[in-house]
């Protein structure tokens, strides 16, 4: 039996409703097939480049998540960057002007639209780098930020950067190097008590006050080591004793800090003011300072920590200015560490917003070592905080005389900064930025200078009282 001819479906029959009905639907997956194929792509907001001698760092902040890929080539040495989903604009070209002659790594850069959607950096390098490219979520006031990080093939001896700034006397630059000894044990017994000029200054200007410093004692009864016979040595004939005290400006780079009223950002306040205090201790006999940074560029929480066990520093010192969601908030205070939790709910909020330092001025990740971190973190000493006490109360107090105290007495929070496990360690906040009248003062060059006298004077009652000991080197 012959079969009907099966009719088409309504769909397919021209004039049918139902077909003009499958073509719109058809319309519109074929567009949404075709959108993201159109779509624009993610735009630069804003370039910067932080240029120092420890590393130059460059960020692209952006409106999406970039993926980068990169590689080295030598002859000469050159770093070749593409980075997908990105159309070249104005603000990417004005890159190439941003890289400055003194660059410590970079000669110049060059930018172009190697393909659609694909942009190419190519840095034309003054040395071999060990870069670092890696991205950051958006945090505070940042977008999208892609990062590249330039290190030079041997990373910077801090104790080597340390000598190369100081002045030091013709005995001393032609004495030979000594062999320095490995960084001392936490917990571990220091022998041997100093007798550097510096001291015997600072025990008689403590004699002059009206008091007698407190002799310590030292944990075994030793004699000094014997120095090298080229060795700096102290009108009595005894060994000089180096002291070494670690500054540490707080943020930097791209972590500004707080900002006041007027727009100064606290990582420029605090870094004028570390390095006019650097120069009044560098005034005392035989001491040197160590800056964790001398320009604007950034420095992660656990490497400050590091660069002063690295200089076998005898003091850290941080230096912030505080700010608070009320401006009324006006004061100087002194932080150190706490084992057991916060002396009050304001040092438990400030030291949790400092501590976001890494998140907003930005740390690779992929390259900390979270065992270290730990292990270090971990063996903060109660001996460490007791010295951290003494050496907060004698700088409060003189920090009083000059300023208002927002608080009387030596506070405690878990700032990470603070963590060495065998350096005393402070945090002063100089002031609170976000109160008018204290940005006012802290922008004031006499009032910086009368903070840098005040914790000079602070360290050296410190050191008065509490000698430090010999160490396995004298310079």
């Amino acid at each position: 039996m012959p079969r009907t001819p099966a009719l088409p479906p309504d769909s397919l029959i021209p004039g049918s409703p139902k077909r003009r009905t499958v073509l719109k639907a058809g319309g519109t997956l074929l567009l949404s097939v075709i959108a993201p194929l159109t779509a624009a792509a993610a735009q630069i907001m804003a370039v910067r480049v932080w240029p120092a001698d420890e590393y130059t760092r460059i960020t692209l902040e952006n409106d999406g998540d970039l993926k980068a890929t990169h590689l080295m080539l030598a002859n000469p040495p050159r770093l070749v960057v593409d980075i997908e989903g990105l159309a070249l604009n104005e603000t990417l070209k004005s890159l190439v002007a941003k890289v400055e002659s003194n660059d410590p790594y970079i000669a110049q850069v060059r930018v172009a639209q190697n393909r659609p959607n694909v942009v190419r950096l190519v840095f034309d390098l003054k040395e071999e780098v060990k870069p670092q490219v890696f991205t950051l979520a958006p945090v505070a006031g940042y977008k999208h930020r892609l990062i590249f990080d330039l290190y030079p093939t041997r990373p910077v001896d801090p104790i080597a950067a340390m000598i190369a700034r100081e002045n030091w006397s013709d005995a001393e630059k032609n004495a030979p190097a000594a062999t320095p000894a490995p960084a001392p044990q936490p917990g571990a017994p220091t022998v041997g008590q100093a007798g550097p000029d510096a001291i015997a200054k600072l025990e008689a200007d403590a004699a002059r006050a009206g008091s007698t410093p407190a002799q310590p004692q030292p944990t075994a009864p030793q004699s000094p080591p014997q120095p090298p016979s080229s060795a700096p040595r102290s009108a009595g004939g005894k060994v000089t004793r180096m002291v070494t005290i670690a500054l540490d400006p707080g943020h930097g780079g791209e972590d500004p800090g707080a900002t006041g009223a007027s727009g100064v950002h606290e990582k420029d306040i605090v870094l004028e003011i570390a390095k006019r205090l650097k120069g009044k201790l560098e005034a005392l006999p035989n001491t040197r300072v160590m800056l964790t940074r001398d320009a604007d560029f950034f420095v992660p929480l656990g490497q400050r920590v590091e660069k002063a066990r690295k200089v076998q520093a005898d003091l850290f010192v941080s230096i912030h200015a505080d700010a608070f969601i009320q401006p009324s908030a006006r004061g100087s205070s002194v932080f150190v560490l706490s084992e057991k939790g916060a002396s009050s709910s304001a040092a438990r909020w400030l030291a949790n917003d400092q501590n976001k330092a890494d998140l907003i001025g930005g740390v690779n990740l992929g390259t900390q070592d979270k065992q270290l971190a730990s292990v270090l973190f971990d063996l903060s000493t109660t001996a460490q905080i007791n010295d951290s006490m003494k050496l907060g109360k004698a700088v409060l107090s003189e920090i009083g005389g000059i300023n208002r105290l927002h608080k009387g007495s030596v506070e405690q929070a878990g700032f990470a900064v603070l963590k060495a496990p065998d350096i005393p360690s402070i945090l002063v906040e100089t002031a609170f930025i976000s109160n008018p009248e204290e940005e006012a003062k802290l922008k004031d060059d006499a009032y910086q200078n009368q903070l840098a006298d005040a914790i000079t004077k602070g360290i050296k009652r410190y050191f008065a009282y509490n000698p430090p000991l010999a160490k396995g080197r004298t310079a």
